[in-house]
């Protein structure tokens, strides 16, 4: 990943990300795909399942297992129209479904199977799912915090307004990567993936690394679910300032950013140092160790 330096001044696109977790052997560990090389978002990074809000969405908000008042609510952004906040939850299943087969629904392993080949096979998401008549699981999804693409971007060419859930993996389901826009899949605990990303082994924007150091202060599953319950999802609006050459993100809480309150832990700030983007605290301010 090189930093450049994107000037978009245009509205950020509504979009949504699944951070797709399980219990491991030594903890909570997360799902991760890596970009397509050729791909024009993130080309050769790890990401977490995602994508943008399309139009069609809105069509799905009457078959959520939720009302758009209740998911309204879940997001905690009073500005935001219960429809839209629907259709944000009608994405992320979606995008997830496209990316991983993984279907939050009312539907068998081997029904989901069967529509994500289909899905495959060059059939939209609603010609694919409408014959089966489910329902999809909302409640799977859980609102963990909304990112903001600042107006001067260091990796991405568009603007993106990105609600990020946690969710966990449907019994009898495996996530996979489709070969297409993710050419490689795997489950890392966050202090391995920072730690791998550190030494040079997987490439992670920044988005990623502060979501994952903000996991990597969880032990469970169900700790990351029961704090994503706990409060309202952190809006972060980075920072970007260019300092003596050095590109330099700031975050809520950090001297330069002008949000005084933190709203993740870990660091405030990541530097572009040897050829990637680090705290001025090393390794161990992004894992806690």
């Amino acid at each position: 990943m090189e930093l450049q330096t994107f000037h978009n001044h245009g509205p950020a696109a509504p979009s949504a990300t699944v951070v797709l977790l399980r219990d491991g052997p030594g903890g909570l560990e997360v799902f991760l795909l890596r970009r397509h090389a050729q791909s024009d978002v993130l080309a050769g990074a790890f990401v977490f399942p995602g994508g943008k809000l399309d139009p069609e969405d809105a069509a799905w908000a009457t078959r959520l297992d939720r009302t758009p008042a209740d998911l309204h609510a879940l997001l905690g952004e009073p500005d935001l129209p219960p429809g839209e906040a629907a259709g944000l939850f009608v994405a992320a299943v979606r995008e997830l479904f496209e990316e991983t087969g993984l279907l939050l629904a009312d539907a068998t392993p081997e029904q989901a199977a069967r529509a994500w080949a289909a899905l495959r096979g060059g059939l939209r998401f609603d010609a694919v799912l409408a014959p089966l008549g489910v329902t999809l699981t909302a409640s799977a999804l859980l609102p963990w915090s909304r990112w903001v693409t600042p107006t001067i971007s260091s990796v991405v060419r568009k603007r993106f307004d990105t609600r990020f859930f946690v969710a966990t993996v449907p019994p009898g389901q495996h996530p996979v990567h489709d070969d297409h826009e993710a050419t490689e899949s795997l489950w890392l605990p966050p202090r391995e993936a920072l730690r791998q990303y550190w030494h040079g082994g997987i490439e992670l924007a920044p988005p990623q690394i502060m979501s994952l150091a903000h996991l990597a202060r969880h032990r469970s599953v169900a700790g990351v679910f029961a704090a994503a319950r706990a409060r309202r999802p952190p809006c972060i609006r980075p920072q970007p300032n260019d300092v003596d050459g050095v590109r330099v993100l700031c975050y809520p809480g950090d001297p330069w950013h002008p949000e005084a309150e933190q709203l993740l832990p870990g660091p405030t700030r990541l530097s572009w140092r040897n050829r990637r983007f680090e705290p001025d605290g090393g390794l161990a301010e992004l894992t806690g160790d």
